[in-house]
């Protein structure tokens, strides 16, 4: 599969964080931790939110196969695969088949009226890939980290926000 041909790294000595150096595991996992989830746990200030209005409750409309085809129809098939590594190739001839597209539909249209996500939908595989042209990449910062989500969750987040 062409997302997972080895690609050549900078030469990197080590990657220190606050100039510590990680010399194992869970100290660059901390490290990256600590780059990326910055704003994690920091206290929140939801007064604005007692202002707003509540909006009227709408009824939402069943999906069409249409809205799923069309979808589809935007997505890359060379994109990297989620957690289910199901791409959006496989869920283009899955769509195809109108069984396959009738189940699908019914699992959004529970989404909706049951106000539920399921949690495979909620997985994701994180990669760090360095970021390009850095002087050094002996800092967390040097480097990208890449959620690759659940396909079939993204699908029925594309046809929602349609």
């Amino acid at each position: 599969m062409n997302w997972v041909r080895k690609k050549s790294l900078p030469t990197i000595k080590f990657i220190s964080y606050k100039n510590w150096p990680c010399n194992t595991l869970p100290e660059l996992w901390h490290a990256l931790h600590l780059s990326y989830n910055s704003a994690e746990n920091r206290p929140i200030n939801t007064i604005f939110l007692s202002k707003l209005s509540q909006a009227d409750l709408i009824e939402w409309p069943s999906f069409s196969k249409q809205e799923f085809r069309d979808a589809l129809a935007k997505c890359s098939a060379s994109s990297a695969p989620g957690p289910n590594h199901i791409t959006w190739r496989h869920l283009k001839a899955l769509i195809a088949n109108k069984r396959c597209l009738e189940k699908v539909i019914h699992i959004t249209n529970a989404c909706i009226n049951l106000e539920y996500w399921p949690l495979h939908f909620k997985s994701a595989n994180t990669i760090i890939i360095p970021k390009l042209n850095k002087d050094s990449y002996n800092s967390p910062k040097s480097f990208r980290p890449i959620v690759l989500l659940n396909t079939a969750g993204k699908l029925v987040k594309k046809v929602i926000s349609n």
